[in-house]
């Protein structure tokens, strides 16, 4: 991933601080190496003294920082019970039944989103970023949840006719809220606990002893999100945010940014939450 965002506080790092991030002058501080470099000129100037910061061998990614920032968040979002229960298929069929449909609503105003994200764009490039995004949502993703869901006798028409509940209609519109607030930054923030985070958990998944064998009932789950297509379409997602964050991410924004960003992973684990306390029942 390119270094976006140069500055950023990262815990078990070397303490970062957000800094300019502008053409006339950006600030660039390592507390724990004492060091502090001060650039001045375009970007390209800036590029030479302090291409981007590094700990240890890993470079630190704008999405890294936001991610170290919601750590915790993160945690109980990627490692949920559910997601466990779908590697080992021991997830009760009722808990699946229940988020496979919801999020079949959850992906209609999740391409409302990338449908903002289009008329938000700059750039013809971020506009063309956008309806890819779009398409993989309604020519793709949607395919397998109806897929999965005609085992159940459920077509697309009953998919979209059902009633949504009360944990998607909060996240949606949270995620839609911010993109309509905010600029394309904020949005693919909002995005990316999604679009990255699923594919960060299917590969977790996909490593478990149980989770491809053909006994498991959510094996094609695990293996569409952690499949090469998806897994690009997480990658350029990624790669996306951290071209925008280089371009329009200031020290003014670091707390709305991470705010988005926490709230948007919240909102994930509360969705695994909802289809988890079905199978409880």
């Amino acid at each position: 991933m390119p270094c976006a965002l140069r500055t950023g506080s990262l815990a078990a790092s070397p303490q970062l601080q957000w800094g300019s991030n502008d053409a006339a002058r950006v600030y660039i501080v390592d507390r724990g190496r004492g060091v502090s470099f001060a650039a001045h000129g375009p970007r390209a100037t800036i590029a030479k003294i302090a291409p981007c910061f590094q700990t240890g061998k890993d470079t630190v990614s704008f999405f890294e920082q936001l991610r170290a920032e919601a750590s915790a968040e993160w945690r109980a979002y990627t490692e949920h019970p559910f997601t466990n229960g779908m590697a080992d298929g021991s997830l009760p069929e009722a808990a699946f039944r229940h988020y496979l449909v919801q999020d079949y609503l959850f992906l209609i105003e999740f391409a409302r989103a990338y449908a903002l994200s289009v008329y938000k764009s700059p750039s013809l490039a971020d506009m063309r970023e956008g309806a890819g995004g779009l398409s993989a949502i309604l020519d793709v993703e949607m395919h397998l949840h109806v897929k999965l869901c005609a085992g159940w006798g459920l077509s697309p028409a009953d998919l979209e006719r059902a009633s949504p509940a009360a944990e998607m209609l909060a996240y949606t519109r949270y995620v839609l809220d911010a993109g309509v607030r905010g600029d394309l930054l904020a949005l693919k923030v909002a995005l990316a606990p999604c679009v990255i985070g699923y594919a960060e958990i299917a590969t977790r998944l996909t490593s478990r002893p149980n989770a491809n064998a053909p006994s498991n009932p959510y094996r094609v789950w695990i293996a569409e999100y952690a499949g090469a297509p998806y897994q690009e379409v997480a990658t350029k997602a990624w790669a996306h945010l951290d071209r925008l964050a280089d371009l329009y991410a200031t020290p003014a924004r670091k707390t709305e940014l991470t705010t988005i960003f926490r709230e948007a992973t919240r909102l994930e684990a509360e969705f695994w939450e909802m289809g988890w306390r079905i199978g409880q029942r």
